[in-house]
């Protein structure tokens, strides 16, 4: 097995303070790495101060100088605030990644390093692609979402990442336990936690029955586990209408409208929770076109709050704090640099609900009747649902 890069820095902090200085070289040879593996360990390890690098050598920061290096040190400038230079790897740049980049952004500011992003359109080839130009560019560290299955990846997909040239974070993804490079740090968005937030809102509301419409994405399996936990722990059946597989071609009519569109009319359901907010405002469409209002006859939130306010009724949305990721992934790599031998984290941050007209959270459902059922939609086709590229 591969050692670790923080392990790697661990004995090369131990040998440099046993010996004080040491040569590029002879560390290279005693870590049984490349000589560039070894500069490059040395760069991101003096970025931070961890240790002095000086013409082939490096030593402890609090060891004198010899003669020799005290002249090279008083001709080297000094190293500029922004010389740690992280490297981001994201699926797309818009959308949900959008405050994710600018949080990292941000954070990367406020560090005072530099952070080069890399986007691959969701694809694999694309990951390594980037990684290795960014390597070649000399990152110290790398932010990583890679494009892997919907599901998490097998331990394929996860292995090229699993111990990394240099420390890396991952940034909304997951690799299982038991798989290789579980035990990298991770900053993520609890969204079982989100979904589930949703759930016990609308039934402090008064709905024994809330139906689940969500797009297959690498969000929807937590979705589906956060409402699942709540529909249980609050005696609620499962009302997952979102149907199996899902072809490329999805859109809003795809997650089981005509069955929702049923149980409305039936009186049973009058409540649900969307993922993604596009897909929940497309859906509005479709329910409005059928004589449902929103919210007197049906309560609607979605996931995701990045177009949820521009809805016809604006939604309630359970809102991912996205920006205080990018934020806690920079801060976190910046940690594993300066601390190599640091405790392993896993940082998760709770979405808020975003209270909108969307829920009914003013309406009383006492006495109010279901709602009057409409022709549906025969000669004229439903409005064109919106796409973008999922998360």
């Amino acid at each position: 097995m591969r050692e670790s890069v923080e392990r790697r820095h661990g004995r090369i902090l131990r040998l440099v303070r046993e010996r004080e200085s040491v040569r590029v070289s002879e560390l290279a040879e005693r870590l049984g790495v490349s000589v560039e593996t070894a500069r490059r360990d040395v760069a991101a390890l003096a970025a931070v101060g961890r240790v002095r690098r000086l013409h082939g050598t490096v030593s402890w920061p609090t060891a004198p100088l010899n003669a020799r290096d005290a002249r090279v040190a008083r001709r080297t400038p000094p190293r500029a605030p922004d010389g740690l230079v992280l490297g981001m790897v994201v699926p797309v740049s818009d959308y949900y990644f959008r405050p994710v980049i600018q949080g990292a952004r941000r954070a990367a500011a406020d560090a005072g390093v530099r952070l080069l992003v890399g986007v691959t359109d969701y694809t694999s080839e694309r990951d390594h692609q980037h990684v290795a130009t960014l390597l070649d560019a000399g990152v110290d560290g790398l932010l990583l979402a890679p494009s892997w299955a919907l599901e998490g990846p097998d331990e394929a997909e996860a292995a090229p990442f699993a111990e990394p040239p240099v420390p890396a974070v991952l940034v909304e993804r997951r690799i299982p336990l038991g798989v290789p490079g579980s035990h990298l740090d991770r900053v993520v968005s609890d969204h079982a936690g989100g979904a589930a937030l949703a759930v016990r809102h609308l039934a402090q509301l008064g709905h024994r029955r809330i139906a689940l419409l969500a797009r297959h994405t690498h969000t929807r399996p937590a979705v589906r586990a956060g409402y699942l936990s709540a529909v249980r722990a609050l005696g609620l059946p499962d009302d997952d209408l979102s149907p199996l597989p899902y072809g490329p071609g999805w859109h809003v009519d795809d997650i089981g409208g005509d069955r929702l569109l049923d149980l409305i009319d039936a009186g049973e359901v009058r409540a649900g929770l969307v993922h993604t907010d596009i897909d929940a405002a497309n859906l509005l469409h479709r329910l409005l076109a059928h004589g449902v209002r929103v919210p007197e006859d049906f309560a609607l939130v979605c996931h995701n709050d990045e177009m949820a306010a521009l809805a016809d009724v604006p939604l309630t949305s359970v809102s991912p704090a996205t920006f205080a990721v990018g934020e806690a992934a920079v801060r976190l790599l910046v940690r594993r640099l300066e601390e190599p031998d640091a405790a392993h984290s896993a940082v998760e941050w709770l979405p808020r609900l975003v209270i909108r007209d969307s829920c009914g959270a003013g309406l009383s459902l006492e006495g109010h009747e279901p709602p009057t059922p409409r022709r549906r939609w025969a000669s004229a086709p439903a409005p064109a649902p919106t796409t973008r590229t999922p998360d």
